[in-house]
């Protein structure tokens, strides 16, 4: 396995409200996250780094032997902790009001494969050298898509494109949509919408299917992302499977 993450501020926000993390266990199993944070005075900075900063240690000293289900368990049950941590932290800084999360999670085993999101960060796996999008976005243009009210192309440019319709912090409950993977899932990658609102999935496929090192692709797409204005944080959580027979 190969795995590489990296945040960058972009060309034209202050701070970095983006956090992002690749951690292995002591089973070879991996786990990919990427939270960008919203909230004014730090906030934003505050409730990404909450969510990514427990689930690594979450990770390391619970997930161990899990089966898929109990996997599926995991998640659901790190989300509503997360979240509650959210809203505990807002409750005892009111200057933290409004404070709140997108998370996107890849869980990466020898027996399955998992995503789950909350937000609009994005989860991809690229299988038969092609790029496809595994998670939703819970924007309010994503259900007037969905609800046949706009097209993906009115979509790109809305006024209310940013609008998210659920967050971490956002409410007192919160579910997270997962998704089951094929095992012949040969890349897993993840991003903040800071990538995906300067490049369309066909460019950033085209980088990863480059032959490039791991560190020199997200370099690249960073760099992309920014020459095009770099209007947001920008954030990547990018794992190599090894290819049959490989040594770990």
């Amino acid at each position: 396995m190969k795995s590489f993450c990296m945040t960058d501020t972009g060309k034209v926000r202050e701070h970095n409200e983006d956090s992002v993390i690749v951690v292995r266990n002591k089973n070879n199993d991996y786990l990919l996250a990427v939270a960008d944070g919203m909230g004014g005075h730090s906030a934003g900075e505050v409730a990404s780094s909450i969510a990514i900063s427990y689930l690594g240690k979450h990770f390391q000293e619970t997930f161990i032997d899990m089966d898929k289900d109990k996997a599926i368990e995991w998640l659901r049950n790190s989300a509503t902790e997360i979240n509650r941590m959210i809203l505990n932290y807002a409750d005892e800084h009111p200057e933290s009001k409004g404070m709140g999360s997108t998370l996107v999670v890849g869980i990466c085993t020898k027996y399955y494969i998992l995503f789950g999101n909350i937000g609009d960060s994005s989860g991809f796996a690229m299988k038969n050298n092609k790029l496809h999008k595994v998670t939703y976005d819970h924007t309010l243009v994503n259900l007037l898509v969905t609800a046949g009210e706009l097209t993906k192309e009115e979509a790109k440019n809305h006024p209310k494109k940013n609008v998210l319709m659920k967050a971490l912090g956002a409410t007192t409950s919160i579910d997270i949509d997962i998704f089951d993977c094929d095992m012949d899932v040969s890349e897993i990658f993840l991003c903040s919408d800071g990538l995906t609102n300067m490049l369309e999935e066909d460019q950033i496929q085209k980088v990863l299917l480059s032959d490039e090192t791991i560190e020199d692709k997200v370099n690249r797409l960073i760099s992309k992302a920014n020459n095009r204005g770099g209007l947001d944080n920008i954030s990547i959580a990018y794992l190599i499977r090894n290819k049959e027979g490989e040594e770990e």
